[in-house]
């Protein structure tokens, strides 16, 4: 089917459904051996309506990587309203940041949605487009860096870049256990909190204000 034709808005319940049933089947057969049919019966839509919505297959994959994504997304914002707040004071940052970085290694990197995505992507045949290739590129980053330029606001950071200082900040902390171990779960792995507490101090070194 082409792929350059105006795609339908629809039904919300509809597109779920496609979605969903989309996700189950290349989680369970990969992409190759899922076929629209299949999506179509699981979903109790008409294969015209997958079209219609998605346009092609390889389209439909990339949504359901930045639905993946997206609700991944949702849970690093929430750890950040839980931890990194405006109630935050100088005598606790180091504290915050430390559970900060232990929820988004457990909540997040060591969830089921996000084992999910890494599964989704390995499976894409091809490199999904910049909008959908890779949901989680600039977060936590960017909303990371807003909360550390608002910590320099309140005199508890000195961040002359507070995007550069989030990109460290995860090199040091959690994005260390990724690459050490392959996985950052601190719920299942007691190596990755000494490297979290070790990086957030190494962090306020370079970062804490006089």
């Amino acid at each position: 089917m082409p792929t350059t034709k105006t795609l339908r808005e629809g039904s919300a319940q509809k597109r779920a459904a496609i979605l969903s049933a989309a996700r189950e089947l290349f989680l369970a057969n990969g992409f190759d051996r899922s076929s629209v049919d299949a999506v179509a019966a699981r979903a109790e839509v008409s294969k015209r309506t997958v079209y219609d919505y998605f346009g092609d297959k390889q389209t439909l994959l990339h949504a359901v990587v930045d639905s993946v994504g997206q609700s991944l997304i949702g849970t690093i914002r929430r750890i950040l309203d839980d931890t990194l707040t405006d109630r935050t004071e100088a005598a606790g940052l180091e504290d915050v940041l430390v559970e900060f970085s232990m929820r988004i290694s457990t909540d997040m990197l060591g969830s089921a949605e996000y084992a999910t995505l890494q599964r989704l992507v390995r499976a894409t045949p091809g490199p999904l487009p910049d909008r959908g290739g890779n949901p989680m590129a600039d977060t936590p980053d960017e909303a990371l860096a807003e909360r550390f330029a608002a910590f320099a606001g309140a005199g508890l950071l000195d961040v002359p870049d507070a995007r550069l200082a989030a990109d460290q900040f995860i090199a040091l902390t959690f994005g260390v256990a990724l690459n050490r171990f392959g996985a950052a779960n601190a719920a299942e792995d007691p190596r990755v909190r000494p490297l979290i507490v070790e990086g957030v101090r190494t962090f306020l070194r370079a970062y804490r204000a006089a």
